[in-house]
C-alpha cells in the first residue's frame, strides 16, 4: 500500500537510478484511488491441520474476460509470496466499506501470527481452493496461479479464476486514497 511520506526540507529527496524518489513516487501514487481486497490461501504444509495466510491488496486487478484471469501484486520475500511460490489456489475477498477493520488487521508490519489474525473471523472455505472467503465480501473469487513476474521489490502473481461469486453484501466497496482507507459518498 502506498503511504505519503513528505521528505523534510533538510532531507532533499534522493532520487532512484531512474529519477524519482520514492516520496514522490508514493505520494503521486497516493493520488490514485485503488479498491481493497483481502487475499487469502490455505497452507497445507503448515502444522497438522495446515494454515491460513492473508494479506491486504490494493494492487489487484481484472486481466483478461477470456480466460478470466486476474493479478494481484505481492512483496517478494512476504509470506504471501512464498507461500504462492509453492501453493498455486488461492482466493480474493473484495472488501465492503465495513470491513475497514479486516483490512487494517492483515495489512499491519510486524504483525501478529496468521493463526491469531483469522481467528475470530467469519469465514466460509472456497471450494476450489480451501482458501477462506470473508463472510460479507461484496465478491469473492477462487484462483489458480497461471503465471509469476518479478517486478522491482514486488512479484505480480496472474492466476485463472476458478469460482466467482457476488454475494448480496450490504455498503459500497472499501478504497485506498492518500494513505488512508475511505468509503465512496
Amino acid at each position: 500500500m502506498f503511504t505519503t511520506t513528505p521528505s523534510s526540507p533538510a532531507e532533499p529527496a534522493v532520487p532512484h537510478a531512474g529519477g524519482v524518489s520514492e516520496d514522490e513516487f508514493r505520494t503521486a501514487l497516493s493520488r490514485f484511488t485503488a479498491g481493497v481486497v483481502l487475499v487469502t490461501a490455505h497452507d497445507p504444509e503448515e502444522g497438522p491441520r495446515g494454515e491460513d495466510v492473508g494479506m491486504t491488496a490494493t494492487a489487484f486487478m481484472s486481466v483478461s474476460l477470456d480466460p478470466p484471469l486476474v493479478m494481484v501484486s505481492v512483496r517478494n520475500g512476504s509470506r504471501m509470496d512464498e507461500l504462492l511460490e509453492r501453493q498455486p489456489h488461492w482466493a480474493v475477498s473484495v472488501l465492503s466499506e465495513g470491513q475497514r477493520h479486516l483490512a487494517g488487521r492483515f495489512a499491519m508490519k510486524g504483525r501478529i501470527s496468521d493463526k491469531l489474525l483469522f481467528q475470530d473471523m467469519s469465514v466460509v472455505r472456497g471450494e476450489h481452493t480451501d482458501a477462506p472467503l470473508a463472510v460479507g465480501a461484496l465478491a469473492t473469487l477462487e484462483c489458480r496461479t497461471e503465471q509469476r513476474v518479478t517486478a522491482g521489490d514486488h512479484t505480480l502473481v496472474v492466476a485463472r479464476v476458478l469460482a466467482a461469486a457476488a454475494p448480496a453484501a450490504e455498503g459500497g466497496p472499501l478504497t485506498y486514497f492518500r494513505g488512508r482507507y475511505r468509503t465512496l459518498g
